[in-house]
């Protein structure tokens, strides 16, 4: 059986680190894709990128109503191999951290923490204040992964896609799913340093 990921989807800006994760894992086609993206998480994602719901919809394999408490990722014995909330607001990251499971998303989220499961939370905010803190601890305590999606530097990125991939890449990384997102590893500063003799030698 094909293993199933959860992706969801809510408000905070940067729906493109969520559209572009849906998008690697259906062209890697390792895992099954079940889709949960918030109202407010729909109108970030038009308002940024331009997409309709039903375009979102399309690089997902199942698609969740948000209000659908009773769809089958809202039960521990539905199996995943985890979940992807990307971006994750402070809304979302507040309700994960503190057992509010009133909506799908975040009913998905608490199975994955009571199941044990691979959760991560691609917290979007900057800057944060004490209450994001101490959520982001509170999920941590519980086995939740808070990734904020800050830039690798060392990976000279020339563009945001740049930026939006080596982000997606991490992601990937975190649930040991092999890709291509990342286009250059870091390798050491020796490494660093002899590349750049390389060029300028030529």
């Amino acid at each position: 059986m094909t293993e199933r990921i959860v992706v969801g989807i809510s408000g905070a800006s940067g729906a493109v680190i969520g559209v572009r994760l849906l998008a690697a894992l259906r062209r890697l086609g390792t895992h099954e894709t079940h889709l949960i993206v918030s109202a407010s998480g729909a109108v970030t994602a038009a308002q940024e990128l331009g997409l309709t719901r039903g375009d979102i919809d399309r690089l997902a394999d199942v698609v969740h109503n948000v209000r659908d408490v009773g769809a089958s990722v809202a039960s521990g014995s539905f199996l995943t191999a985890g979940m992807v909330i990307a971006p994750c607001s402070m809304k979302t990251l507040a309700s994960v951290a503190n057992g509010f499971a009133d909506n799908l998303l975040t009913r998905s989220a608490d199975v994955m923490l009571k199941e044990r499961r691979r959760l991560v939370l691609v917290a979007r905010e900057t800057p944060l204040n004490l209450a994001h803190l101490r959520n982001m601890t509170l999920a941590t305590e519980m086995g939740a992964i808070v990734m904020p999606p800050v830039p690798a530097f060392y990976a000279h990125p020339k563009t945001i896609d740049d930026v939006v991939d080596h982000t997606v890449g991490r992601i990937l990384d975190l649930f040991g799913i092999e890709h291509r997102e990342i286009a250059r590893r870091w390798s050491g500063l020796a490494d660093e340093f002899a590349s750049r003799d390389e060029g300028a030698e030529q």
